[in-house]
């Protein structure tokens, strides 16, 4: 994947939804559909409750959307070396190896467990942009996921476009 990264900001419109307030990392996008991983939504269980070999790991698991939830993906900072990671951008490397995430959690960097993903199928996602559902914020650095936490990313993700909530009106982009 090439700079920038791409987040999905749910409009503060689309509400009683799976999608309402979440952040979305947009992974892929082409002509054949999109999927991405919510990123401010972590779940009540711990690493260690999720994984009986990884003890001691207290950190949250996050839900990265509804499309099957038993497919973990790992976010991290820093290469393990080892097959199966994406460099996103600096700083910010995936992966969906349990290798990988045994190496990630064995070398102490923080990171985040997600769980499924968000997926669209061709021409869904341009559908509800041109609806107003998703508002588009790309950043060349991952420092919302790392620096911001996760209860403040949709507001900061807004803001980073300088836009206040309030002041979107519903529906999308007409030309």
């Amino acid at each position: 994947m090439s700079a920038p990264l791409t987040f999905l900001v749910a409009s503060p419109h689309l509400q009683g939804e799976v999608f309402e307030g979440t952040v979305i990392l947009l992974l892929e996008h082409d002509r054949k559909g999109a999927m991405g991983l919510i990123v401010n939504a972590p779940t009540p269980q711990t690493v260690a409750e999720l994984m009986a070999d990884a003890p001691g790991q207290t950190r949250r698991a996050w839900l990265g959307g509804p499309v099957d939830p038993t497919l973990g993906w790992c976010l991290y900072h820093h290469p393990v070396g080892l097959d199966g990671e994406v460099k996103l951008v600096d700083d910010l490397h995936l992966s969906s190896s349990l290798d990988v995430l045994r190496a990630v959690m064995a070398s102490g960097q923080e990171y985040m467990l997600v769980l499924g993903y968000a997926g669209w199928t061709a021409g869904q996602l341009e559908e509800e942009a041109r609806e107003g559902a998703w508002i588009w914020v790309e950043q060349t650095t991952p420092e919302l996921l790392w620096e911001v936490p996760a209860p403040q990313r949709w507001a900061e993700a807004l803001k980073r476009l300088g836009v206040t909530p309030g002041t979107l009106m519903p529906g999308g982009a007409q030309a």
